[in-house]
């Protein structure tokens, strides 16, 4: 029920925000606040209410990781909040890169739960990912890109040939590592809104 739920809102959200007037004006909002003002946009009131939605969704996140373990116990998100940001930065702000990331670190958080012989063999697959994206990162002529990715590809490989286990640490590190590796790897490729972090003041636009 609650993976149903989520993939409900998941859908929702995206044509809220993709396929409505309403999704196109927070949107302007974060792209171009001044020329959205000259069309009539209320910036002030858009960004104010998709802050209080966003943090309204935020804490249901918190508040399913509650109800699902029976109790509230201090630091109980371990990081997932981070791993959240990651999720959105890595899925480029649009909504189908974000559940593939959602997916991606969920997938890696899940493989606690199966030990260090998953997490071992995760060094594998990691390994090959890696040199296949060193070889298309070499044919689009991003040489910085695919020598990281072809040097961590040949370690992650090297790794699990030569072992036959990984550190205890590493497993419960696993979600924080992948999410290191793969916004350090797709950096390159990011566009946020173009207005984030700057200052908006209402009637300045010029």
């Amino acid at each position: 029920a609650a993976v149903i739920a989520h993939g409900a809102l998941f859908v929702l959200t995206a044509y809220v925000l993709w396929r409505t007037p309403f999704g196109l004006r927070v949107r302007s909002c974060g792209e171009a606040p001044y020329a959205a003002e000259s069309l009539g946009v209320n910036v002030y009131r858009y960004t104010y209410g998709a802050i209080v939605i966003s943090g309204a969704l935020a804490g249901l996140g918190g508040a399913v990781l509650a109800i699902n373990s029976s109790q509230f116990r201090d630091g109980q998100t371990g990081g997932r909040g981070f791993i959240g940001l990651a999720s959105m930065i890595f899925g480029n702000w649009r909504p189908g890169g974000l559940a593939a990331g959602a997916g991606l670190f969920g997938y890696t958080d899940a493989m606690q739960l199966r030990g260090e012989s998953a997490v071992h063999a995760l060094l594998l697959i990691l390994g090959l990912v890696l040199l296949v994206l060193a070889v298309v990162q070499l044919r689009a002529k991003r040489l910085a890109v695919a020598g990281v990715a072809a040097v961590l590809g040949v370690g992650f490989v090297a790794w699990f040939a030569l072992t036959d286990a990984v550190p205890p640490e590493l497993v419960s590190a696993t979600p924080y590592v992948v999410t290191l590796l793969v916004l350090s790897l797709a950096a390159q490729r990011l566009r946020m809104p173009k207005y984030v972090g700057q200052l908006y003041r209402g009637g300045q636009g010029g």
